[in-house]
């Protein structure tokens, strides 16, 4: 790509091609999304937001000992000196890293409201108040010991960390997400302990398989709790490639009532499900009638999570009516795994857990080495001066001779007893008093202290191996700082179609299914003897009449070309006038029923459009698990018709010639157009119908009596064929 430099002089006008400017723009926006706000570091596991504010509130001195500070203050001061963005976005990072259902391990203590599981929100930053954890207090420990490197602020009025010193691996601990350009990330919580354990088989061995780590961290570990029933299988290949998903489910028990009876409790729901919009939810889920085994839900929540779930009998097993909830409610999630990073270069990409445990151990012998380096120079300088110090213990008299007859004391000095010009310095500086026969020995005590110190650091500096084993010390202190047992239990991958169907459970009942022209649905007990004793809206009428069971699924065909499907159970009493379909289902206005079947596994229906063409769909095929159906037939649908014993198929165009062929001439498929069924010069099809052969086909006269064709073979012929004008009176065969 060239790169067109502005024109001399001041000129303000770059003549280059469009496309070449806003790619390169828009590859320079990217670049920016993607390594300053959307994917964390891989060495602390931050974001430029949490790093940011975890040390502007560090330089206020908003230790764990310390009194809390308001959240505005904390927010201007981060807005103000490292991060130039909106103040809402700063406030609720902040608010993320106090919240301890969101984090594993909360770095910030927040007093006031911070928002909770119900999903309501925190209180404006000038209510609450907040200070750093012992958490965070780690992972920055050494952070002023030049364990680090700096750059500069936005606005180069100060300096900020490029990276925290990280005490524990926080990337797996607390997890991070983030959507960037192109890329995004999804990092789950973890137990700490047993990221550590695995961090210390690491260093013991190096060559340690994601197998064997797996062994100690068999899973995320999220701050909600709940059950993982991914399977260890997955889990370990997630963790091998980087990226994968765990299934996430709600914690229950089996609670015993009186008489026999039971309730089932839930006490932990999934990570990051807001509670208020489950209770939504499932409420929803039990006035639309999809949960047959649940009577009633209620929240009994106080400070901890009670939601209770009342079967409807005793008689129903508790597995079943909890896997009917884990599949159609947020009772169970996928979490995905994606932990795509920024690596120590500032190089974005997918790393598995063995990868990101090893960067985090990299990066801390970095700090060791760093730490130990700047404490070298301490002690050196120290030793220094404590050298100078000795000199005059040996030859005290002389010194103070010195000090007191001569003009220029610190030259002599330097000059009689071979001294530094910083050991002179301080020689001068020093008191009176601090030459007492008791600070002698003070002194040759911290000497000695710090000549053993500084022979150990730079042995330290000089062996890798005593280097991690430093390390694995440092992080065994870490490990006993934090502990805490594992929230999150791992289980082994549940099979739900071992569980029997909800729908097992539905009564089977006769019924009739009443279907008004204008889309009102409603189903009595039984059969209707006599449709014209029904009632309906005024204005309305009888459009489709079914015979039917309550453990029937309902094929409802619409005019353009959708199959929906639902539940005979879920109908409204035929007491009223019903409900409207509409409601069941998404229907378009501008669309019309034309076919309500009960729903019979292994049956065929001969789908029909109204420019001629069709085919024969199996209905296991045409069943739809959503309200917006299937898509069946491309083009405006005239019929849906089960074939049963028929075998031949009769049609009537709009031109009244009239067309018979076999059955088996048409193709079987799920969805499409089909193949033409007659061939007309001008208009389409006006109706068809199936027939078995043997009996003969039955047409409606104009008065609408039913009379026999028995004369039909006359109009056999071929498929696509013109046909011929039918009987007199013929217009529809229904």
């Amino acid at each position: 790509m060239t790169i067109h430099t502005p024109p001399p002089e001041g000129g303000r006008i770059v003549d280059e091609p469009m496309g070449e400017a806003l790619s390169r723009r828009y590859l320079a926006y990217a670049l920016s999304t993607i390594t300053n706000r959307a994917l964390p570091d891989v060495r602390d596991g931050f974001k430029p937001v949490h790093r940011r504010i975890l040390y502007a509130m560090q330089q206020m001195r908003l230790n764990p000992q310390a009194a809390a500070r308001k959240c505005a203050k904390v927010v201007g001061e981060v807005m103000g000196g490292y991060h130039p963005h909106g103040d809402a976005s700063i406030y609720d990072a902040l608010v993320r890293l106090a919240q301890d259902f969101a984090q594993r391990y909360p770095l910030v203590d927040g007093q006031g409201n911070f928002g909770n599981i119900d999903g309501d929100n925190p209180a404006a930053m000038r209510y609450t108040e907040c200070k750093l954890t012992p958490a965070a207090m780690l992972l920055m420990d050494g952070i002023d010991q030049d364990s680090v490197d700096f750059r500069p602020t936005y606005d180069d009025q100060d300096e900020e960390p490029i990276v925290l010193p990280a005490g524990f691996p926080n990337l797996l601990a607390n997890g991070s997400s983030g959507i960037a350009v192109g890329m995004a990330t999804s990092i789950p919580p973890h137990n700490v302990g047993e990221l550590i354990d695995a961090c210390l088989v690491l260093l013991d061995r190096p060559d340690a398989t994601t197998a064997e780590l797996v062994e100690i961290v068999p899973g995320p570990d999220f701050p909600t709790g709940g059950v993982a029933v991914e399977g260890h299988a997955s889990i370990l290949d997630a963790y091998e490639t980087g990226r994968g998903g765990v299934r996430l489910r709600a914690r229950w028990e089996r609670e015993p009532m009186e008489r026999g009876g039971w309730q089932a409790v839930i006490t932990e729901v999934p990570y990051q499900i807001q509670k208020g919009k489950l209770i939504e939810q499932l409420a929803e889920l039990l006035e639309q009638k999809k949960l047959p085994l649940v009577a009633d839900v209620q929240d009994e929540s106080a400070e901890d999570i009670r939601i209770v779930i009342e079967p409807k009998s005793r008689n129903v097993d508790p597995e079943a009516m909890m896997e009917t909830l884990f599949r159609l409610s947020d009772l169970e999630v996928r979490f995905p795994i994606n932990m795509n990073v920024l690596d120590a270069t500032g190089t974005p990409g997918v790393l598995g857990l063995k990868a990101c445990l090893q960067a985090f151990l990299d990066h801390r012998r970095e700090v060791l080495n760093r730490r130990s380096q700047w404490r070298i120079e301490k002690v050196e300088k120290r030793l220094h001066l404590l050298e100078g110090l000795r000199i005059v213990f040996l030859n005290l008299d002389e010194v103070i001779r010195i000090v007191r007859e001569e003009e220029q004391p610190k030259a002599v000095l330097i000059a009689r007893f071979g001294l530094s010009e910083t050991q002179a310095d301080f020689i001068l500086d020093t008191r009176l008093r601090q030459l007492a026969r008791i600070e002698e020995v003070t002194i040759e005590n911290e000497y000695k202290a710090l000549s053993e110190e500084l022979a150990a650091l730079r042995s330290l500096s000089a062996s890798p191996a005593k280097q991690w084993k430093a390390i694995g010390k440092e992080l065994e202190a870490t490990r006993k700082a934090l502990v805490s047992p594992r929230r999150t239990t791992i289980a082994e991958a549940v099979d739900s179609s071992a569980f029997v169907a909800p729908e097992a459970y539905i009564p089977k009942e006769a019924i009739t299914v009443i279907l008004s022209e204008r889309g009102w649905i409603r189903a009595v007990k039984g059969k209707v003897e006599d449709p014209s004793e029904l009632k309906f809206k005024e204005g309305d009428a009888l459009g489709f009449l079914v015979p039917a069971y309550t453990t029937d699924k309902l094929l409802v065909a619409a005019s353009d070309g959708r199959v929906f499907t639902v539940g005979a159970d879920k109908l409204a009493s035929g007491r009223g006038h019903g409900e409207p379909l509409r409601l069941m289902i998404e229907l378009e206005e501008s669309a019309g029923i034309v076919a309500v079947l009960a729903h019979q596994p292994g049956a065929k229906l001969l789908i029909a459009s109204k420019a001629g063409y069709g085919f024969v769909a199996p209905e296991d095929e045409l069943l739809a698990s959503k309200r917006g159906g299937k898509q069946v037939l491309n083009g405006d649908l005239l019929a849906a018709l089960r074939l049963g014993a028929a075998d031949h198929v009769a049609t009537i165009g709009e031109n009244l010639k009239t067309l018979i062929f076999p059955v088996a001439e048409l193709p079987e498929m799920g969805r499409g157009k089909g193949v033409k069924l007659q061939s007309f010069k001008q208009g389409g099809l006006s109706d068809i119908a199936v027939f078995d052969g043997g009996h003969g086909p039955e047409w409606v006269d104009g008065g609408g009596r039913r009379r026999n064709w028995p004369d039909w073979k006359d109009w056999l012929g071929k498929r696509a064929g013109a046909g011929r004008m039918g009987p007199r009176g013929l217009r529809k065969f229904r």
